[in-house]
């Protein structure tokens, strides 16, 4: 699929979409002049991937144009259900901290862009930045796949970035809402959610990882530790589970129940460390 943007050099592309006067081009699709907008004539855009705002940033941001005004200009396209007003491509961060700081009026670009040019340069804009979450760019890429038909060799010209990269964070998607929750909210890294992405109980992982503050690496070996014992944890009925991580939390340490019917069985206590030993003897006791 063709659009307008370049997909090479797309920093210096996306800067001249911007309205950085300082870049000379000859390529007609990205010049553009500055105008004057009113902030009441401009609307947030659907296509926009960044769904979470920190308030303090914006905050911030907001006393600085107090102090400066607002040295960038945001860009913009016109409306499709309103003559009047504008829909925000890139720079909505800009917008509301512009409304905080009680402007009447902001500099802004206006482009005419189609759907799949105006979410490319939103998440283009906001990965340039590092504003995306990495849920947020996952899900920005899936929607140019799913909605646009690009490929993710496509994606990977647009972004600048490598296939692999596209496709290691698209399988972010896979993850359940909860760890993803997570990812958006700084709590793991992406690294993390890689590491248990394909163990048995990735949620129960993800908890372990929060609570001990658990580098990528020890996520990594936590994730292989159990890697063995998965296809004997789903042949166990639900009442095995459950003990398992009731006798887990009380001792604070992994607990492996095997239990054979009539034939009986064994459970297993992992410890680390002498100390860990010592104080499961003394738990045992009590």
């Amino acid at each position: 699929m063709k659009t307008n943007i370049p997909k090479k050099g797309l920093g210096r592309g996306l800067s001249s979409l911007m309205g950085d006067t300082n870049i000379n081009s000859t390529d007609n699709t990205v010049k553009s002049s500055e105008v004057t907008i009113s902030i009441a004539a401009l609307k947030p855009s659907p296509s926009q991937p960044r769904r979470l705002f920190d308030k303090n940033s914006i905050n911030e941001l907001a006393e600085s144009i107090k102090s400066k005004g607002l040295v960038q200009p945001i860009l913009v396209r016109p409306s499709k259900t309103d003559e009047d007003s504008y829909e925000i491509i890139a720079g909505e961060r800009r917008w509301r901290a512009a409304q905080i700081a009680q402007l009447h009026k902001i500099p802004a670009v206006i482009k005419n862009l189609d759907d799949v040019e105006a979410l490319e340069i939103a998440i283009i804009e906001n990965i340039q930045r590092s504003d995306l979450s990495p849920i947020e760019e996952a899900a920005g890429y899936k929607r140019l796949i799913d909605n646009h038909g690009h490929t993710q060799e496509v994606l990977s010209e647009i972004v600048g970035k490598s296939r692999s990269h596209i496709a290691n964070i698209l399988r972010l998607l896979t993850l359940p809402q909860s760890i993803q929750d997570m990812i958006s909210e700084g709590k793991i890294s992406s690294g993390h959610a890689r590491a248990i992405m394909n163990s048995a109980f990735p949620e129960q992982l993800a908890e372990k990882i929060i609570n001990e503050n658990l580098s990528v690496r020890e996520a990594e070996s936590l994730a292989k530790s159990r890697k063995s014992t998965v296809q004997k944890i789903k042949l166990k009925d639900p009442d095995t589970i459950d003990l398992e991580e009731k006798i887990s939390e009380k001792l604070g340490l992994n607990v492996l129940i095997n239990h054979r019917g009539k034939k009986g069985g064994y459970m297993k206590i992992e410890y680390k460390s002498l100390d860990q030993l010592e104080l499961v003897s003394q738990k045992l006791k009590n």
